[in-house]
């Protein structure tokens, strides 16, 4: 595993490896260093991060809550603390806590703030017909989900799972501990943080910072996963 005791020299480890290594040495930390913090720097890029990972038909479904300070942190405990009490401690003792959560409905006047950014971003300048190529493709795929699957909800929750693993793919990239937890009470969570009024439901919290070597128990285990004959067929 990355050896994450001196920020400076975990960045400039992880600098050096390439996406594979990085694959290969992240892990769900189990335990947290609470004097260890993530750099502003690494913050700004962890934003990035968020903003800018896939979604099908550039859908951006999703929100995000990242809190930093003792009372941030123990406002997302408030989803833990009673029915996954276990995963309560990393989120206090971890230096980040980012809370993932996913819209609700996906609703026209969203579409079309969508494609407004879209434009001022400069996506429409080389051929400004590809605007409302672009509006009718977004909306065939969701009116898809809306009507024929039915599966519209599910289908905005996969969208935030391609962050979240694009996400702990980067944040390794950085040097930086995660832990992904499901273990969440989503009522007491999306009660505590106002989410469903804002049109919300959160899905899973993940815990960054750089795990604690002597409480961590997961750091020095080797990685487990099926051989490629189980996974993998080359055609």
């Amino acid at each position: 595993m990355l050896d994450t005791n001196v920020d400076c020299e975990s960045d400039t480890e992880s600098a050096q490896l390439d996406i594979v290594d990085h694959a290969l040495n992240r892990y769900s930390a189990k335990a947290y260093d609470p004097e260890r913090k993530i750099s502003p720097e690494n913050v700004e890029k962890i934003k990035k991060l968020l903003r800018f990972s896939p979604s099908s038909v550039n859908s951006q479904p999703w929100h995000f809550v990242l809190a930093s300070t003792d009372e941030g942190k123990e406002r997302v405990a408030k989803g833990t603390d009673e029915k996954y009490p276990f995963n309560s401690g990393s989120i206090r003792a971890g230096s980040h806590v980012v809370v993932f959560c996913s819209r609700l409905d996906i609703q026209q006047d969203y579409l079309t703030r969508l494609l407004q950014q879209e434009e001022r971003d400069g996506r429409f300048d080389a051929d400004p017909s590809f605007k409302d190529k672009m509006n009718a493709g977004r909306n065939l795929f969701i009116n898809l989900h809306k009507h024929d699957f039915k599966d519209v909800q599910h289908w905005m929750d996969k969208q935030v799972y391609l962050n979240i693993g694009a996400f702990l793919l980067g944040v390794a990239a950085l040097g930086i501990d995660a832990t992904p937890m499901e273990g969440i009470d989503v009522k007491a969570l999306d009660e505590e943080l106002g989410l469903r009024q804002k049109g919300f439901t959160s899905l899973v919290v993940v815990t960054l910072g750089y795990h604690d070597a002597e409480k961590d128990y997961n750091a020095d285990l080797p990685k487990s996963r099926l051989p490629y004959s189980e996974i993998l067929t080359e055609i």
